[in-house]
């Protein structure tokens, strides 16, 4: 974080360049998830998040541009760590079943650490009167949970299932 937090309007800003690093480091991993899932319905899922991934990164350079915020520059330590994991999944000696499995928990880490973000950012742009910003943030923040749900429901209903 910057040295520089003075404001909630500062925090703010930060809080969404981490977002922007976040989602642009996800843009590169979710590819390499899709390719390793075997089931076609994860892989689907992958395929459908990184569409929509793309499109909160668009969100947030609107936001920046309406706020006149350069939203680069800045490196989300946390996303790097659960890519990093990811890449741990993926490089697991596992049955295809139960790399499945991994796969869903390793992208669920990452949906949360979204959704929390997401909810926050969406919170401190309604309190500043940022009401357009915020209301893009809370279409990013429907999209990871709906994605959560998504990844949460593929688990319970039959990959890990599988995986015993």
């Amino acid at each position: 974080m910057s040295d520089k937090l003075k404001s909630l309007d500062d925090l703010f800003q930060e809080q969404l360049r981490d977002l922007y690093s976040a989602e642009t480091q996800l843009t590169k991993a979710l590819p390499d998830m899709a390719k390793e899932a075997r089931d076609p319905r994860l892989q689907q899922a992958f395929d459908q998040h990184l569409i929509e991934t793309k499109n909160q990164v668009a969100r947030l350079e609107q936001i920046g541009r309406g706020l006149g915020l350069e939203l680069s520059g800045h490196t989300c330590k946390a996303m790097q760590g659960l890519v990093a994991e990811g890449k741990e999944t993926i490089a697991e000696d596992a049955t295809d079943e139960v790399k499945d499995a991994a796969l869903i928990a390793a992208a669920q880490r990452v949906e949360h650490y979204e959704i929390a973000g997401y909810g926050t950012a969406a919170h401190y742009a309604l309190r500043l009167g940022h009401t357009e910003s915020a209301e893009l943030l809370r279409q990013t923040l429907q999209e990871e949970q709906a994605t959560d749900t998504l990844l949460n429901n593929l688990a319970k209903n039959y990959i890990n299932a599988k995986a015993m």
